[in-house]
């Protein structure tokens, strides 16, 4: 079963985490912007999701972190909770 461990930070809009991506891009720390920002429990830990399996996880973050290229972040990306930037660090 493949595995991935990635970060994300959860925001309420689409613009928050347009806003946020911006801020990545000119050099902010992904988990200093998590711990700020993130409305899911994860981002006291930076956004740190852990390690989980394919199929864990909505279908769109699914899709992203288990097809979209490492260390890089992507999103904004729509769910039922939000919208999400995500990075995966690995996957096996």
């Amino acid at each position: 079963m493949a595995r991935a461990h990635a970060l994300h930070i959860l925001v309420k809009t689409r613009e928050q985490a347009d806003a946020l991506k911006h801020q990545l891009a000119q050099g902010a720390k992904f988990g200093d912007l998590a711990r700020k920002h993130s409305l899911c429990p994860s981002g006291k830990r930076g956004g740190d999701l852990g390690e989980f399996q394919r199929g864990q996880m909505v279908a769109a973050f699914d899709q992203v972190v288990f097809s979209k290229p490492t260390l890089e972040v992507h999103g904004p990306i729509k769910t039922k909770f939000g919208w999400h930037l995500i990075k995966t660090l690995s996957r096996s």
